[in-house]
């Protein structure tokens, strides 16, 4: 069993939480991720490790299918069945002179502990990180320690643009050159984003999300398709090189189980 040590809502939809897990956190690096089940009945979450220190990893998680709604449900001091990892294929950080790390919405999460390890390379490092409002922006005052410049895109133009982040690139880019480009958010905003600084000639990383059962490549679910050849994002990922990518064939995939998890999240009172 893994203890929660400490739990904080970042917003209404998104809360951080701080697990006792040392033989995981021990051999954490950028780019891992965890899968963990809420209990012994409950479906198995992969999760992206923020931080870690020598006894604790940190997640963040969005309340919003039926497992991380019933995980937002626990507090401080209680109990997780399950914390598995660290999973993935660790980010190789490599030096570049200027990057560009561009979030949507939770994607800010998985985005981080890349961002900061490749400051700590020396790299210079920009954000653009967007989200619905200027409240549902999150983990701001953690980039602010190491990030040179954030720009802001929210729907509404509370924050920043308004608009898109891909809107907020389009401004940036007139007057700002990058080496790389990281983005991740959802898909349809990485695909968006690859493909305007594809005309940029920039090099573009994006972190896939697809549906994973078992974090070990073995069930096959959340695989994708890069220039025709099938990878596995739970064992060669989940970070990529956008180029190539069949962004649509992950569409189509993501929504498999769309009519089961709303049957679910009718369960726990949370969907009409």
């Amino acid at each position: 069993m893994y203890k929660i040590l400490k739990k904080e809502k970042l917003n209404k939809d998104v809360d951080l939480m701080v697990i006792e897990a040392p033989l995981v956190s021990k051999n954490t690096k950028p780019g891992n991720f965890v899968i963990i089940r809420v209990d012994k009945d409950g479906e198995r979450i992969p999760l992206t490790i923020l931080e870690n220190d020598k006894n604790t990893i940190t997640i963040v998680y969005q309340k919003l299918g039926y497992s991380t709604i019933k995980l937002g449900k626990l507090n401080v001091n209680d109990q997780l069945e399950d914390v598995v990892g660290p999973l993935g294929k660790a980010k190789e950080i490599k030096y570049y002179k200027r990057i560009v790390g561009i979030a949507g919405g939770v994607g800010a999460a998985p985005l981080y502990p890349q961002l900061k390890a490749y400051s700590e390379n020396g790299s210079k490092v920009d954000l653009i990180i967007g989200a619905r409002t200027k409240d549902h922006l999150i983990l701001i005052d953690k980039y602010k320690k190491f990030c040179d410049n954030i720009y802001y895109a929210t729907d509404d133009g509370s924050k920043g643009v308004k608009g898109f982040v891909t809107d907020a690139m389009k401004k940036i880019y007139k007057t700002n050159n990058y080496d790389l480009a990281i983005a991740i958010g959802p898909l349809i905003m990485m695909k968006n984003a690859y493909l305007l600084n594809k005309k940029y000639n920039l090099k573009t990383d994006v972190s896939l999300n697809p549906i994973m059962i078992d974090g070990t490549g073995m069930c096959g679910n959340c695989r994708v398709t890069i220039n025709g050849k099938t990878y596995f994002a739970c064992v060669d990922g989940p970070d990529f090189e956008a180029e190539g990518i069949d962004f649509d064939e992950l569409f189509e995939r993501q929504n498999y189980y769309k009519d089961e998890e709303h049957k679910c999240k009718m369960q726990l009172g949370e969907s009409k």
